[in-house]
């Protein structure tokens, strides 16, 4: 096992929230590509689990945890350390590691504020609580995010997109796993 790293079991709730892109200084800290532009997430877990990289050089095998003593923004990226990666090898050992983080440690979202991932799955549902769909996806198409889901009509699989808007959304129901929305099915 590399420096800094121990033998780990992914957590029932981890969601994929970025990638280690390489080394960054000497002093141990590695560069991360989040899949999030706001990665609240990986600021505020000091235990991120790794998976190697599904391809290229794999430097360890299974699951690791990896303890993080500090994230934080740079320029257009997120650095980071971890305790007992001290220098520029160890960072480089863990280019291409996915990174994982307990989604129990996420920051709470506020108020009419959602992750993407809590989304995933629900049923949407018109104001005449007709089904529109399981929700598979969403886009971020920059001034807006989109519903993308699933539905089945006359035995095939359709797709429909709902602007993820206060306009068209009346009400997300995360305990309910239900999302109501101003739409109509022929639109």
């Amino acid at each position: 096992m590399i420096a800094g790293l121990e033998a780990a079991e992914l957590p029932a709730d981890a969601i994929e929230v970025g990638r280690i892109a390489d080394a960054w200084g000497v002093k141990g800290w590695f560069k991360v590509i989040s899949f999030s532009p706001e990665p609240e997430a990986l600021f505020s877990s000091k235990r991120w689990f790794l998976l190697p990289t599904e391809r290229g050089l794999k430097t360890f095998e299974g699951v690791a945890r990896l303890a993080i003593k500090e994230a934080k923004e740079h320029s257009d990226t997120v650095v980071a350390c971890a305790h007992d990666v001290l220098d520029r090898t160890a960072a480089e050992a863990l280019r291409g590691a996915r990174i994982f983080v307990a989604r129990s440690s996420f920051p709470t979202a506020s108020t009419d504020e959602y992750y993407w991932v809590d989304l995933i799955g629900l049923e949407v549902f018109n104001r005449a609580e007709e089904s529109m769909g399981t929700v598979r996806e969403l886009l971020s198409t920059g001034p807006q995010t989109v519903l993308v889901m699933d539905y089945m009509q006359d035995g095939k699989l359709q797709e429909r997109m709902i602007p993820f808007v206060s306009a068209f959304v009346d009400e997300v129901d995360l305990k309910a796993r239900r999302i109501r929305v101003d739409w109509q099915l022929d639109y």
